[in-house]
């Protein structure tokens, strides 16, 4: 069950950072909200998944699979083009959840 918070979490906090571009420096108001909203449920999602999952590979986690999923919300709704460069990094990042949870005896599987 864990694992399925830390997609909740994962979820919810690329739902409030795409909101916060949206929000246009907090001056809108439902962007606003849905960067608050999203935070908060990121967060407290991310609190009951380190009752079981290290806080580092749950980091990892949360991290990696965060910032490719914002970048691609970043391709589809504000038309934003990574480089190769971005992409490579991108790849990397993937790479490495990757190898956490599939060699690391840390990682609960």
């Amino acid at each position: 069950m864990s694992f399925v918070y830390l997609a909740l979490a994962i979820i919810a906090e690329v739902i409030g950072t795409s909101a916060l571009k949206a929000s246009e420096g907090f001056t809108r108001l439902w962007p606003s909200v849905t960067v608050v909203v999203g935070y908060g449920v990121a967060f407290y999602l991310l609190a009951l998944v380190l009752r079981t999952i290290p806080v580092g590979i749950a980091y990892a986690f949360w991290a990696g699979l965060g910032i490719v999923l914002v970048t691609l919300v970043g391709i589809v709704v504000y038309g934003e083009k990574p480089d190769l460069p971005a992409l490579l990094g991108l790849a990397m990042i993937v790479g490495g959840v990757v190898v956490i949870q599939v060699f690391s005896s840390v990682s609960a599987h």
